[in-house]
């Protein structure tokens, strides 16, 4: 993640102790709005994740570019900002969007999209996670179409 700085795997290794494949299979099967949109989680380690949605004509807001709708694009950061926070937490810890500012850089094309969160910073009940959404192929190879930073709140232990 250029954009964000690079990632520190060593600092989130020993933070949290949910499991990880508990988490990917939640996100992959266990989230109805996920499977609709076609979210795959494609890696997930402590305090990082990484994730796709492979395109389809019913994801086109504006006919006329034609581009991706931003929603998808929203929903995209939104989720996988929340799978880097889960990451870091314990089992019975709940995650949920306190806030989440999307900047959009460029219109998506289609082609498939892909997003990757890594936490900045957990507390005992908010973390925050930097999130990166990109396209392949691009003019000039993977291109950046919007970041993102979401604010989680982490219910512990529920």
């Amino acid at each position: 993640m250029s954009e964000h700085g690079s990632f520190d795997a060593k600092r989130w290794a020993s933070t949290g102790s949910v499991d990880l494949s508990a988490i990917q299979q939640f996100f992959d099967g266990g989230i109805p709005f996920n499977a609709f949109v076609g979210l795959e989680l494609v890696e997930i380690e402590r305090g990082r994740a990484l994730a796709r949605i492979p395109f389809r004509p019913e994801l086109i807001g504006d006919p006329t570019r034609p581009a991706l709708h931003g929603g998808v694009i929203s929903m995209l950061a939104d989720t996988i900002g929340g799978a880097a926070v889960f990451s870091v937490t314990d089992p019975g810890d709940r995650v949920a969007t306190i806030d989440l500012r999307v900047d959009y850089l460029l219109p998506g094309r289609q082609q498939d999209l892909l997003a990757e969160a890594v936490v900045i910073r957990v507390g005992n009940r908010v973390g925050v996670a930097s999130v990166r959404v990109w396209q392949p192929e691009g003019k000039h190879g993977d291109e950046s179409i919007a970041v993102a930073k979401g604010v989680y709140t982490i219910k512990r232990g529920a």
